[in-house]
């Protein structure tokens, strides 16, 4: 019997991953179970498990500017233990990454071998998280990149625009970003699919197909509930100056997914159409609802 262990399960992708594995025999911890860079609680917890997927992360990306050490420590330091104690008890691991390990100047959709070259300390701490695994497990280390993930856990794009939709006449949205809107959901499932596949270990990439604008996205979720998407304005990041900087083009390549015997994630548009149906987004939608903000 394959035992599976999820790190970071309290969390959007968690959770997710937690209802993917359902059935199965899991060990499911929260950021209050375990500090990943504590090497000696992480080996005693990871031994006895076959597959361990890694969803614990600094996701504070603004707040890495500040706090980079803060950031390295999980996004780096911890993911370096974790493979280091999957190696020492023959384990698989599954580590969720990002777009932001690319500086988002190219034209065309980044292959899984593609330079990187990180814009914002989020990125490089997550880039250090990466290498550990590829140098640690170079056969039993897969590194999935994600972007621009929604779900029906905390808080995420999604679920903003339909709180803000019920509040705001208008709502004004980037248009200079381009990237592929991702439910966590589907991401789940193909983490446990890849996991599970025999696929020659590496790196990922776990987004949607197609492309959109965060602008794109916000129509596409005004349309999608019946309202009005003429109420989402186009802006540009020129609007809104962040501490980290943000790359205007973050659409990932899925090359790989061949190799595994898998055909790439479905369009993100069908995987929109479907989250929206699901209770925890549909309870935020008030078809009509435009406010004096």
């Amino acid at each position: 019997m394959t035992r599976y262990l999820v790190t970071g399960a309290g969390g959007m992708l968690g959770q997710d991953l937690l209802a993917a594995l359902d059935g199965r025999a899991v060990t499911a911890l929260k950021r209050a179970d375990l500090d990943i860079t504590d090497p000696h609680a992480v080996h005693a917890l990871v031994d006895g498990h076959d597959v361990v997927f890694n969803a614990a992360a600094w996701t504070d990306v603004d707040g890495a500017e500040s706090a980079y050490e803060s950031a390295l420590a999980v996004n780096g330091t911890g993911v370096t233990v974790l493979a280091q104690a999957c190696r020492a008890f023959g384990a698989r691991l599954v580590h969720v990454s990002t777009d932001y390990v690319f500086n988002g100047a190219g034209t065309s959709p980044y292959a899984e071998d593609a330079p990187t070259a990180p814009l914002n300390a989020y990125g490089r701490s997550k880039l250090v998280g990466e290498t550990s695994v590829l140098t640690t497990l170079p056969d039993s280390g897969y590194v999935v990149r994600t972007a621009w993930l929604y779900g029906a856990q905390g808080r995420n794009f999604v679920k903003t625009m339909l709180r803000l939709a019920a509040t705001r006449d208008h709502l004004d949205v980037v248009d200079d970003q381009v990237g592929q809107p991702t439910w966590s959901r589907d991401l789940a499932l193909r983490l446990v699919e890849l996991a599970d596949s025999g696929a020659p270990a590496g790196v990922y990439h776990g987004t949607a197909s197609g492309q959109t604008t965060w602008h794109g996205l916000a129509q596409a979720v005004f349309e999608l509930c019946g309202l009005d998407p003429a109420r989402v304005r186009r802006t540009t990041s020129a609007a809104y100056v962040t501490p980290a900087a943000r790359p205007s083009y973050s659409v990932l390549g899925h090359d790989r997914w061949a190799a595994a015997g898998m055909a790439p994630m479905r369009d993100w548009h069908t995987m929109l159409a479907e989250a929206l149906r699901e209770p925890a987004f549909a309870a935020g939608v008030v078809p009509g609802s435009g406010g004096a903000g």
